[in-house]
């Protein structure tokens, strides 16, 4: 972990976390982590009308690959919060 003045840091990759706009926190095995793209990338999964819950994991999994680090360790994990996250999001 980094000194305050230095920024924040991902508890996964040690990478530095971004705080620019369009970087949304969810809980993922209980740690706040900054997905990118999340809100657009709901809405479009949305409206695709997948009816299937592994349908929409994996829609969502592959497009936030796209311009997130998923470690595929922590792959289950992020398509429950992620599910969780596109359940909660208004049609």
């Amino acid at each position: 972990m980094g000194k305050e003045d230095e920024g924040v840091y991902c508890t996964i990759c040690g990478g530095m976390v971004s705080e620019a706009p369009g970087v949304r926190r969810i809980p993922i095995d209980g740690i706040e982590t900054g997905i990118t793209g999340l809100d657009e990338c709901i809405a479009a999964v949305k409206a695709l009308g997948l009816g299937d819950d592994g349908a929409v994991a994996r829609e969502l999994l592959a497009r936030l690959s796209k311009g997130n680090y998923i470690p595929t360790k922590k792959r289950d994990a992020y398509a429950v919060a992620l599910l969780e996250e596109y359940g909660r999001t208004p049609a």
